[in-house]
């Protein structure tokens, strides 16, 4: 693997995977603790409208993928406020719909031959330079969010009620994490792929959480754990030539095992 940090593309991908970490790890703790996961997923499945779009008119595949990823994070966000007990429902209509605009539009494309598995599983030896720009733009915008409104973040988290009456509009809060969470996912997909993507960003929100007394302490873990499946993943992905995306959730799975095991373990001791 050493020799192949000559060539631009590895270079390229050890950065993204590096960021990518980042930002899943700061955006994975937020839809852990505000228990989001099944609306990112909803999110991340609709996107593949956007990214069919995008092919379909000529335009960068993230613009498509993250426009679409943010309607569809706002739509949901709206229906929740009026009718949370039937979220579900609606996420599961937005996640199909999504999905087959992206098909369509992929299929009216003419002479259009592309690999979907690249979106479906990842493709991180793939990534440009402007993939490069769009990830660090976005982890300075989620790092600056992070760090101005950190308490608002931390009061509407665990608990929205007591942080509207302190005068926190929970709803705005709610609103821009879900935001933030689309755009997360969007840069995800490179890594890992749609059908992925969660699994990135809830493996190390979880086991941080597991081992932090605050949310400051469990962003950042979870990003450091993030990081460590996720280039322990691409080193595999090259050595044995497969999938990358696939690669590095199996990495991250087997951690979580190990992690599990080992803490069981350790309780049983005491």
């Amino acid at each position: 693997m050493l020799e192949a940090l000559h060539y631009t593309f590895v270079q390229n991908a050890l950065l993204a995977a590096i960021m990518v970490s980042v930002i899943a790890g700061v955006i994975g703790s937020l839809i852990l603790v505000n228990k989001m996961t099944f609306l990112a997923g909803g999110i991340a499945h609709s996107s593949y409208g956007g990214i069919g779009i995008a092919i379909y008119f000529g335009l960068p595949i993230f613009l498509g993928a993250s426009v679409f990823a943010v309607i569809s994070a706002i739509i949901i966000a709206l229906i929740s406020f009026k009718q949370r007990e039937r979220i579900d429902i609606f996420i599961g209509l937005i996640w199909a719909v999504g999905m087959a605009i992206g098909i369509v539009f992929v299929d009216l494309t003419p002479g259009y031959n592309v690999d979907l598995m690249s979106y479906l599983f990842g493709s991180i030896l793939a990534v440009s330079k402007e993939d490069l720009i769009f990830m660090a733009t976005l982890l300075v915008i989620i790092l600056f969010f992070v760090h101005k409104f950190y308490r608002e973040i931390l009061a509407v988290s665990y608990d929205s009620e007591y942080a509207t009456l302190r005068g926190i509009n929970s709803k705005l809060f709610f609103v821009l994490i879900l935001i933030l969470s689309a755009l997360t996912v969007v840069v995800a997909i490179k890594v890992v792929g749609l059908i992925l993507v969660i699994a990135l960003m809830t493996i190390p929100t979880y086991m941080a959480e597991q081992i932090s007394s605050s949310l400051y302490a469990m962003m950042l873990k979870s990003a450091l754990i993030s990081s460590l499946f996720t280039i322990c993943g691409l080193i595999v992905s090259y050595e044995f030539d497969i999938t990358s995306g696939a690669s590095i959730i199996l990495i991250s799975a087997t951690g979580l095992s190990i992690f599990l095991v080992a803490k069981r373990l350790t309780q049983n001791m005491q």
